[in-house]
């Protein structure tokens, strides 16, 4: 057979290893995924050798299908003997490597017990102050904050909670769901992120499958989002509120071209996938959030303020800026304020929008984002 025929049936196993993943069955989609692995490996044997970009990619695809069959030792066997080959192209490589990170974590968490969420995200940040494996603290703890609580949000979408505006997830999300922060291969300032899975996933029956495709859904948001593809956003996030919100978080991961000036995500899940943020994705996550918010009252006019935020009470409904100019602005009716977004920038320069009224001459809320 020819290596077509084997790569469309790996293909054809994998959909529907996936579907059956979403199920909920575990055990049938580990062996599906098993034999698409079998068959990608007949795909990789009938390849000629030299066509480098095809044979990388079919080598992080054998690697991955036995990764996600929770095959590891076959999955380190691919990644090390293509590795050592010379034969792939530098971007496999990158890739096989960062699969090879992940086997060794995994195997490592399964002797002691902990399982994850299937998936690890990798976060890697360039350009700007971030040199080749260093990084202001600050940023990289700000960035690591925004994914985590992007997870924990799309959890509390999946469980059908109503979008949380003020404080911090319950502590039926944060106990179960922790965080790990871990080593990713070298490369510019890259880290890695995977949320631990609740010992008792059986207390979320019926979201239990849909929990287990968080990582996944994460890339997919982030992706579709800066697309500008309302129609597709609005599939993908039906309620106004999550969507908005996803939206102004997707935005605040981007690089503003000050601090650093390039982030890319990549998952185990999908490692041919990336999605790449510039400061010109903010400026189309902007104009997303201003469609998702917008508001036609004739009686305001928009004004863009830029300071230090220095004070907020959301309960009671504002926040505070000096300006530039050392003024406090008061700026009134935060409602559409989410703490995990704002409470990372208190005493961090800020640009906020907000609307003017024509005749009381206060200010309301319409967006913020950090200055970096």
């Amino acid at each position: 057979m020819s290596w077509a025929i084997y790569h469309s049936k790996s293909e054809e196993l994998a959909s529907q290893a996936q579907v059956t993943l979403r199920k909920g069955d575990r055990e049938r989609a580990r062996d599906l995924y098993r034999l698409s692995a079998e068959a990608e490996e007949r795909t990789l044997e009938a390849l000629d050798p030299s066509k480098t970009r095809t044979l990388g990619i079919t080598v992080v695809s054998v690697t991955s299908l036995w990764f996600k069959a929770e095959a590891l030792q076959q999955a380190e066997r691919v990644a090390c003997r293509w590795i050592a080959s010379g034969l792939l192209p530098a971007f496999a490589t990158a890739q096989l490597q960062e699969l090879l990170q992940t086997i060794w974590y995994e195997r490592d968490f399964r002797q002691a017990g902990i399982e994850f969420v299937p998936g690890q995200v990798t976060i890697a940040l360039a350009g700007g102050e971030v040199s080749l494996g260093a990084a202001p603290l600050g940023l990289v703890h700000r960035k690591a904050n925004e994914v985590c609580n992007f997870f924990y949000r799309i959890i509390e979408m999946t469980l059908h909670r109503p979008f949380r505006r003020r404080g911090s997830p319950g502590t039926d999300i944060l106990e179960p769901f922790r965080p790990w922060l871990l080593q990713a291969p070298p490369g510019s300032y890259r880290f890695a992120m995977r949320l631990q899975q609740p010992v008792q996933l059986s207390l979320f029956p019926e979201e239990s499958p849909a929990i287990e495709e968080i990582t996944q859904q994460f890339m997919h948001i982030v992706r579709t989002a800066t697309q500008e593809s309302r129609e597709d956003l609005e599939h993908t996030i039906p309620d106004p509120d999550y969507r908005s919100g996803f939206i102004e978080m997707s935005r605040n991961l981007a690089p503003t071209g000050k601090t650093f000036t390039r982030l890319e995500l990549t998952s185990t899940i999908d490692p041919d996938t990336s999605v790449v943020l510039f400061p010109e994705s903010r400026k189309i996550l902007n104009t997303m959030l201003r469609r998702e918010r917008e508001n036609l009252d004739v009686e305001t006019q928009e004004e863009q303020i830029v300071g230090v935020l220095r004070g907020l009470h959301l309960d009671a409904d504002w926040l505070e800026i000096t300006s530039n100019d050392g003024i406090p602005i008061r700026i009134r009716e935060t409602g559409d304020v989410i703490d995990d977004v704002v409470g990372s920038m208190v005493n961090q320069r800020v640009i906020a929008r907000v609307a003017v009224h024509r005749r009381t001459g206060q200010r309301l809320y319409r967006d913020i984002q950090l200055e970096e």
